[in-house]
């Protein structure tokens, strides 16, 4: 079930990766990040706010538990880490193609992995590492891609952004499996987006408001409320699928960063991007690595897999 819902939550980042760009084209950057963090903020203040003036809903599925100081610190700081990672992705973004930025956010499994190793000692049964060898592989390829769109993956500036951007992002991913073992899933996305809010006000008030004339100017769109609909969904379905028995963040992580799919297949079609059949080569491969990763998180199709080859060889 909980692969299940990973796939989901990329298709849907998928489409958010879309949203994101639409409203970066041609506009300034922290504004739009300002907005779109708002819109997120305001879809999980309700829940907040009834939780707690009736705390007689307490068994209700939607209920957000009071929280203690120290879990508001820790909230807090999930808020200022992917705060960091956004202010990277959504700069890298705007000056990136998007068949060449997802992707590269698309690496964060490999860290995610090695840190879900290190840290809290998952293991992977063979099927699963195959799988994710195999997208880590094929992600790897989208730097030749980029050599021949004159993007120089050790020199380009947002080629940086989005590598630090995908760094950080898979911090926030290890501490999400550490917050959903000690605190509400709703309580940590809920208050991770409303605590976001004043950190970017920040930001863009000391930030971006006395340079503004510097930059590109702000234009209101549409699509800055579709990127808070769809990252708050997103979330909800990811976190959900993080808080299930038996889920392991590395596979989850790289699951999720299959959106990149979703990403290129839109880009594509709307925004005309080059070497449209190499990436499409790079993303087959990148698919049949989800595929594996999928078979070998189910315990039954992994054993009946097992179970076919020894039968196999040991004939």
């Amino acid at each position: 079930m909980w692969v299940i819902l990973a796939i989901f939550s990329a298709f849907l980042l998928g489409i958010y990766d879309i949203f994101k760009k639409l409203s970066l084209q041609d506009n300034a950057v922290l504004p739009v990040l300002f907005f779109s963090t708002l819109t997120s903020a305001i879809v999980f203040s309700p829940l907040v706010i009834i939780s707690h003036f009736h705390p007689e809903y307490s068994n209700h599925n939607w209920y957000i538990k009071p929280q203690t100081i120290t879990g508001h610190l820790f909230f807090l700081l999930k808020s200022a880490i992917v705060g960091t990672s956004w202010i990277f992705a959504y700069f890298a973004v705007k000056n990136l193609p998007l068949t060449i930025a997802a992707p590269i956010r698309a690496s964060a499994p490999l860290w995610t992995l090695l840190g879900a190793l290190l840290i809290y000692g998952e293991r992977m049964n063979l099927l699963q590492w195959v799988g994710v060898v195999l997208t880590i592989t094929f992600y790897y390829g989208f730097s030749f891609t980029g050599k021949k769109e004159g993007i120089s993956f050790r020199k380009n500036k947002w080629v940086l952004f989005m590598t630090i951007a995908t760094l950080v992002s898979s911090a926030s991913g290890l501490f999400d499996k550490y917050l959903l073992a000690h605190f509400d899933r709703l309580a940590v996305q809920g208050w991770s987006y409303i605590y976001m809010v004043p950190i970017n006000l920040f930001i863009i008030t000391f930030f971006w408001l006395p340079k503004r004339e510097q930059y590109a100017p702000f234009k209101w769109r549409n699509t800055i409320i579709l990127i808070g609909l769809t990252l708050a969904i997103a979330d909800f379905v990811y976190f959900k699928a993080l808080s299930l028995p038996g889920a392991l963040i590395a596979v989850i992580s790289t699951v999720r960063r299959s959106s990149s799919i979703v990403s290129f297949i839109f880009a594509a079609i709307l925004f005309k991007e080059q070497n449209i059949k190499i990436k499409g080569l790079l993303l087959l491969g990148i698919l049949l690595g989800i595929i594996l990763i999928a078979l070998g998180s189910n315990p039954n199709t992994y054993s009946s897999i097992v179970n076919f080859f020894a039968a196999i060889f040991s004939k």
